[in-house]
């Protein structure tokens, strides 16, 4: 598999393939209301937040299991064109292969089942047959043999999977992140982070350690039973549509930081949403922790007043320990000027806001 993928018709299906998240930013959301706004209050603080991962409204990114979106096709150019550049994006310590095939199945059998115009996985004893349509890859293997895959279980599925997923396998009770990739971070990396316990790649987040998120998180964690995965929500922002915003790469992403104006915030700030979910793996009883990446321009999220309010909201009364670990202290005040315009003073209420 290269960066030459052998694309389906051009009728085939609904996905943008001129779409670029780099370079030129032709990054876009036909309707922004699709976009997962993560906010169900006008105040936000780092909690838990656990809810179990059930399918949701039709229509919606949370109506399967695994959403695969408009933007399916250039996500993965711009994964394979990451890992090119750096292989050490995605990486597995060898007590994970089985991990990987469970991850594999996984993501497998989710996209056949709620997919099933793009995606088919046939099934004969362990000789598996799967075609992904808008990739047009097709692909028998035997499954356990990796020798049948032109690359190990883990990263062939993470090639043609959206979001950056993790792999923590558990003892000496605590878990540990031993696989990974991640082309759509949000200022992490795995090559540093690999081999790291729950509490050591959580260690730069303010004040939760303090009020004991994390060990309830974790507590929670060791209990999370196969078949019944949970999701959460994570945000930050980013200056323009980018995906790879790594530390790796800071030096490409970081001055676009300076970069903010009244006249440009609605087009080139974004907010970035995490809708991380957790799975338990059967056979090898680790956690695969799916970090999926959706972006929304300032002037898009505006569309909907409800969210332009609440957004408002939420980053004017941030505690600035938060707004400094998110990265946006510098432009906050500019930020807050901007959506201060959106909102016009009428009250919300908890929940997170229906599309009207």
């Amino acid at each position: 598999m290269s960066l030459d993928f052998k694309f389906a018709p051009d009728d085939f299906g609904g996905f943008f393939r001129d779409e670029t998240f780099r370079d030129t930013f032709t990054y876009r959301n036909s309707d922004p209301r699709r976009f997962p706004f993560p906010f169900d209050r006008d105040d936000y603080m780092y909690a838990v937040n656990l809810e179990p991962h059930m399918p949701g409204r039709k229509g919606t990114a949370f109506e399967h299991m695994l959403d695969v979106d408009e933007h399916y096709i250039a996500e993965m150019i711009d994964r394979a064109k990451v890992l090119a550049e750096d292989p050490l994006r995605c990486q597995s310590l060898p007590h994970m292969t089985l991990a990987g095939w469970d991850t594999l199945e996984l993501i497998m059998e989710a996209k056949a089942r709620d997919y099933p115009q793009w995606f088919s996985l046939t099934r004969d004893g362990n000789r598996w047959h799967w075609v992904n349509r808008p990739l047009g890859i097709e692909q028998s293997f035997t499954f356990l043999d990796e020798s049948t895959l032109p690359y190990p279980p883990f990263e062939y599925i993470m090639r043609q999977t959206q979001g950056d997923w993790t792999l923590q396998d558990e003892r000496d009770g605590t878990l540990w992140m031993d696989a990974g990739i991640a082309t759509s971070q949000a200022d992490w990396s795995v090559d540093f982070d690999v081999g790291m316990n729950f509490h050591e790649w959580h260690a730069p987040v303010p004040l939760a350690h303090e009020k004991g998120v994390f060990d309830r998180a974790l507590k929670f964690l060791l209990k999370l039973q196969h078949g019944a995965p949970v999701r959460r929500f994570n945000w930050t922002m980013t200056v323009n549509p980018l995906l790879d915003t790594a530390p790796e790469t800071y030096h490409k992403w970081g001055p676009m930081r300076t970069t903010l104006t009244q006249e440009n915030m609605g087009q080139k700030m974004h907010l970035r949403v995490e809708l991380q979910s957790l799975y338990r793996l059967p056979r090898s009883n680790a956690i695969a922790f799916d970090i999926r990446c959706y972006l929304c321009s300032f002037e898009q999220i505006v569309t909907v007043p409800k969210w332009a309010r609440r957004l408002h909201r939420v980053i004017r009364d941030l505690p600035e320990e938060l707004a400094t670990y998110k990265g946006f202290i510098r432009n906050r005040d500019a930020m807050v000027e901007w959506l201060s315009k959106c909102d016009d003073g009428a009250p919300t209420s908890p929940g997170w806001f229906p599309d009207d």
